[in-house]
């Protein structure tokens, strides 16, 4: 019984390292968006575009 919950549980954080790894990616580059954002005539052009990449990293399937 203990190798069966042992095994759901390593099969359950399998599934979840590839959502946690392209969140972890793209949370550094979501902040540097914000930040550049607060640049008058450019900042919010840059912002939309890095948000741009990050949502593509956040659906790359690992």
């Amino acid at each position: 019984m203990k190798f069966i919950k042992l095994l759901v549980m390593l099969m359950m954080l399998t599934m979840l390292t590839g959502c946690l790894f392209t969140k972890l990616v793209s949370m550094p580059i979501r902040v540097v968006g914000a930040v550049i954002s607060i640049i008058p005539v450019v900042g919010n052009t840059a912002h939309d575009a890095i948000d741009k990449a990050a949502d593509i990293i956040d659906e790359v399937p690992i």
